[in-house]
């Protein structure tokens, strides 16, 4: 669902927060990463960390997660990504592309956060945004794993807290209620979890 403005809201509760240290869950495409990292930019020049991290795949066994549709309305980016770049705009290759400004700042990783966020124990990120699997299981792994690597006084944001039939919701409400931490609900869009 569009709502006009959300991005800027997004891009507002990141610099409230000014992080220099942040995670991505559900790249997709690469274009929040994109506005995250000249943000990041814009504030700390080089002084900052990026890492995201997707499946990146189209795969249907991840169908109950709400993975996006991959498909761009706009014939020209169709027509560029295909006939021009020669690529598929939402791998791992277009989203490092896409971000090649950064690539000092940047780790992209490819693979199921219920796996690689275990990997990222020993880190400790300001901000967390989480937008990956949908479904209550993957949502409440990826919550559990980023409270440990969440840096004291850092912010999770989870997005399409308002898609509640695919378990997003119910596993922000759950940790929540278990984990007794602070929740506001941004434009029913976005979960904002603060200890």
């Amino acid at each position: 669902m569009k709502q006009p403005g959300v991005g800027d809201l997004f891009l507002d509760e990141i610099q409230k927060k000014n992080p220099k240290t942040f995670l991505e869950i559900g790249v997709f495409h690469g274009v929040t990463a994109r506005n995250i990292c000249e943000l990041l930019y814009n504030n700390h020049k080089h002084e900052f960390k990026y890492v995201g991290i997707d499946i990146f795949d189209q795969d249907s066994k991840y169908k109950n997660e709400g993975v996006p549709v991959y498909k761009f309305n706009n014939p020209l980016k169709n027509f560029y990504f295909n006939y021009i770049k020669k690529q598929n705009p939402y791998s791992l290759e277009a989203v490092n592309d896409l971000l090649v400004k950064f690539k000092n700042n940047i780790e992209i990783i490819k693979g199921n956060s219920n796996h690689v966020l275990k990997k990222l124990k020993n880190r400790n990120f300001d901000f967390i945004f989480i937008d990956g699997g949908h479904a209550y299981e993957t949502a409440m792994n990826d919550l559990l794993s980023s409270k440990e690597i969440l840096s004291p006084g850092g912010t999770i944001l989870c997005d399409d807290y308002d898609l509640w039939h695919l378990g997003a919701k119910k596993a922000v409400d759950d940790f929540v209620q278990n984990e007794r931490c602070n929740l506001s609900i941004i434009k029913e869009r976005f979960a904002k979890i603060e200890f």
